[in-house]
Parts: C-alpha cells; sequence; structure tokens
C-alpha cells in the first residue's frame, strides 16, 4: 500500500508501539490521526503535527468519539493497536472489572471500529485495516489469561473479515509482536524488542501488502507452532 498522501488513524497512538506505528506513517508521507486517553501525551503528539482523538476506547463515548472524528473523511488505514492488560485472578472476584475493560478495549473496540468505519475504507481506491494481536494469540501464558483471550479473539475475527473482504479494496493485515518494550511490559524481566523496531516491521508489511506481520521472536513461535501447536502451547503457558 502507498502511504504518502493517505489517511491513517492509529488507535493508542501517543505511546509505545502505537505511537511508533504514528511516527513512522508520518514519515512516509501519511496524514496520520492518533486516537488515547493521556492528555499530555495527546499534546506531545499534536506538538509533533499529529492531529488528536481523545477517548477510553473501552467506553461507547470513546469509540463514538472516534468515529466522529474521521466521519466524512477518506480514512484509507485503520490500525487497531490500543490494548490494555489486565489485573484479573481466577479466585478474585474483584477483578472482573479488570478484565471486562480488557475485553472492550482488546476485543470490542476493534471490532466496532472495523464495523463502523469500514463503508469509508471502502470508499476509497485503496484501503487497509491492521489489528494489532500479540503472539500470544497463537498460544496463551497463564499470567495473562483475559490479556491472551482477546488477542485470540482478534486474530479469529481478523481471518475471518479478511475472508470476507477477500474481493474488496480493504486488505486486512494482522501484525503480532512480541514481548516489547512499552509501559505495559515494564515490570517484566527477560529480553525485548524496542517499540521503533517492532513498527517497523509492521509499518513495512503495511507497505509491502503482508496479510500477516509476524514481529520479532514470534517468525520462531509460528515456526514451532507449525510443526508443534501442542509443543508451542506447553512452551508459551509458563512464559
Amino acid at each position: 500500500m502507498e502511504l504518502h498522501g493517505k489517511l491513517a488513524l492509529v488507535t493508542g497512538g501517543s505511546d509505545g508501539i502505537g505511537r511508533e506505528i504514528a511516527l513512522q506513517l508520518q514519515a512516509a508521507g501519511a496524514e496520520v490521526v492518533v486516537t488515547g486517553r493521556s492528555p499530555e501525551k495527546l499534546a506531545g503528539m499534536r506538538a509533533l503535527g499529529f492531529e488528536t482523538i481523545a477517548g477510553d476506547l473501552s467506553e461507547p463515548a470513546g469509540i463514538d468519539a472516534v468515529v466522529a472524528g474521521v466521519a466524512g473523511r477518506p480514512l484509507a488505514l485503520l490500525v487497531n493497536n490500543a490494548g490494555v492488560g489486565s489485573d484479573y485472578e481466577l479466585d478474585e472476584p474483584a477483578t472482573l472489572d479488570s478484565a471486562a475493560q480488557c475485553i472492550r478495549t482488546n476485543l470490542d473496540a476493534p471490532i466496532a471500529l472495523c464495523t463502523r468505519l469500514l463503508p469509508i475504507l471502502r470508499a476509497q481506491p485503496a484501503a487497509a485495516i491492521v489489528n494489532v494481536t500479540s503472539g500470544l494469540a497463537i498460544a496463551p501464558r497463564a499470567g495473562g489469561s483475559i490479556y491472551c483471550a482477546t488477542k485470540a479473539g482478534l486474530r479469529a475475527y481478523t481471518q475471518a473479515i479478511r475472508h470476507l473482504l477477500r474481493d474488496s479494496n480493504v486488505a486486512v493485515i494482522e501484525a503480532l509482536p512480541p514481548v516489547v518494550e512499552t509501559n505495559m511490559t515494564a515490570g517484566r524481566a527477560g529480553k525485548k524488542m524496542s517499540a521503533h523496531d517492532c513498527a517497523a516491521e509492521i509499518v513495512r508489511g503495511i507497505r509491502t501488502g503482508k496479510r500477516e506481520v509476524n514481529a520479532g521472536a514470534v517468525k520462531l513461535l509460528q515456526l514451532v507452532n507449525s510443526v508443534s501447536p501442542a509443543l508451542a502451547r506447553r512452551i508459551m503457558i509458563k512464559y
């Protein structure tokens, strides 16, 4: 997909992977709108020349604000990147609120935005949807059950709508990051991919028309999974 002159929307675009995607799309000549929840981070993006939309995508009002912000405009690229973790504990009913917020942000919101913005995307000569899932959509880890479930659900949804849109002008791309150095993973040890490098692989995938972008270590996970899904699950469940 040629990015120069295209209007792109990046959810969760004021921090982490989303911020890097937005910066690299901007460098490629795209006009980029970013969404986020932090007024300070959104102000920082405006200072860099981005249009911003404030909104919590776990709430209907946040989704409405995003849709209204691009209504009537030639949106050609939707990047569903916004995501949150969950404090869910299996034996703690009090953590169900955190689980629900994770589900609404990571799964419900991308589905809503794909559905509501599809007419605009269809109206363009060429368009693309990028749903950012995770290597954990392939095989889950026990310590992040709700997060893994949302990403696995988004992976299944992405594969299904890709088939439904196979004869249209709208390409559907899934991006699967590994563990990336972001605020969400700040407390985790081990090797992490930089947000810049992860975003570079995703943007390269958009430009070259990949259906699936396996970033960093996810390439190895996909290889293991192709040989033995059971082995991939055994490795990742304790990761």
